[in-house]
């Protein structure tokens, strides 16, 4: 996919793919198709069929991968696994819908569509996504990629057909809406749209049922970086906005650093599944975005009386600290996230891990939250610490020297000289 993400246009036409290029974040456009009345149950694909039909060629996949992605190294996610792997929690991908019959995602997706078309994935972001999060443990019959929480209950909540949209899509809201229905606790929105009422009030009403909103800070081309504003809803309060990272750690150069960012994660030569198939080399804040659901997911099964803001609060503390502008508190840290004793939260707390109270439990690693460097009060301090050297050689000097002058009545030294005159 293009940079500048995945968007939702009006009509319901989708340009046909014939190759895979980099994938980015969501940006919805705006829809000319009535919107349909809200139901609190799952909707049912319709019996009628679609105004227009619908075009469904995503990029061709790669039939197989052969290296374990970097992202999945660095992340190191697996390392949690013994504690949880995400069982018992609901996670939403609010994209363009997941192909179901994907190996390694077959059996562990309930779809959803609110388009009122199909479920299908018409164009591979949103199988990209949900496996990231989820993608099955089939490393034993050689497949390297797996999902960060693979025990998730997960759920496609579509909402549209199109790869690039310009402008607001009222089904983006009711996504939101449909994925707290069906009781998703974490939502994963890897799209850039416009502010908009719908949208605010939509991701107000998921955070009021608890529901952790992980969204994509978006996406820019070297063409509109100077001007490109913040993305939503990811700028929203509470919402937790993910920055995109290269392998070398920095913040990749396609990562909206206008948005407000939370934490970061890899977003940059991202590898995943796809649909037919696997996607050797996505790019973007998309894909960042779904790292991080997949670890709210885990800390959510490992921490259930933690609340949303509890859950972004320890996702921020844990990272591994800032790489620049847009990467907000760094790089996500599963480990911590997931094991971390932080302060407030000691043991026999709501948030402290369970068995924490155990000695030798060796689940629990106490860590304090990270503050921003102080750079005034070190230099003052250095100033301090000069100074005070400074009088203190002073006082020893003087000790030494003022006693010797007394004794010489402050007259200048003298080398002692020999019988003959000479130095000795």
């Amino acid at each position: 996919m293009k940079l500048g993400g995945l968007a939702v246009a009006g009509a319901l036409g989708l340009v046909a793919f014939t190759s895979a290029p980099p994938a980015v974040a969501l940006k919805p456009t705006p829809s000319t198709t009535p919107s349909a009345k809200r139901s609190s149950k799952p909707p049912s694909t319709p019996t009628t069929a679609p105004s227009q039909p619908i075009e469904c060629n995503p990029p061709q996949a790669v039939a197989a991968l052969t290296t374990q992605p970097w992202a999945q190294q660095r992340l190191d996610f697996t390392q949690v696994w013994n504690l949880t792997k995400g069982k018992g929690v609901t996670v939403a991908v609010v994209d363009s819908g997941v192909d179901v019959t994907q190996p390694q995602l077959a059996g562990h997706v309930t779809s959803v569509d609110v388009t009122h078309t199909r479920t299908t994935d018409c164009v591979g972001h949103g199988t990209a996504v949900a496996g990231i999060i989820a993608a099955q443990d089939r490393r034993s019959q050689n497949m390297p990629v797996v999902g960060v929480a693979p025990d998730v209950h997960l759920v496609s909540v579509k909402f549209t057909n199109q790869e690039h949209i310009e402008g607001s899509d009222p089904n983006l809201a009711k996504a939101i809406r449909e994925a707290v229905a069906l009781k998703a606790k974490v939502i994963n929105v890897s799209v850039q749209a416009p502010d908009t009422p719908d949208l605010k009030s939509a991701v107000k009403y998921a955070q009021s049922r608890d529901a952790v909103v992980v969204a994509a800070a978006g996406n820019v081309s070297d063409q509109n970086r100077g001007t490109v504003g913040p993305a939503y809803p990811a700028e929203y309060p509470g919402v937790i906005g993910v920055g995109s990272l290269a392998p070398d750690g920095t913040v990749a150069g396609s990562s909206n650093t206008t948005t407000k960012v939370s934490v970061s994660a890899p977003g940059q030569a991202v590898a995943t599944l796809w649909p037919g198939g696997y996607a050797p080399n996505e790019e973007g804040s998309s894909f960042a975005a779904a790292f991080v659901s997949g670890t709210a997911a885990l800390v959510r099964a490992y921490h259930p009386k933690l609340n949303y803001k509890q859950v972004k609060a320890r996702l921020e503390a844990t990272a591994d600290g800032s790489a620049g502008a847009g990467s907000g508190a760094g790089m996500i840290n599963p480990r911590q996230a997931v094991t971390a004793l932080l302060p407030g939260e000691e043991p026999g707390s709501a948030g402290a891990p369970p068995g924490a109270t155990e000695p030798g439990s060796g689940h629990a690693i106490r860590v304090a939250y990270r503050e921003p460097p102080d750079r005034q009060t070190r230099s003052v301090a250095l100033v301090v610490a000069g100074a005070a050297l400074g009088g203190a050689a002073v006082v020893v000097a003087a000790g030494v020297f003022v006693p010797m002058g007394r004794r010489r009545g402050w007259q200048p030294g003298r080398r002692p000289t020999g019988s003959d005159g000479t130095d000795t």
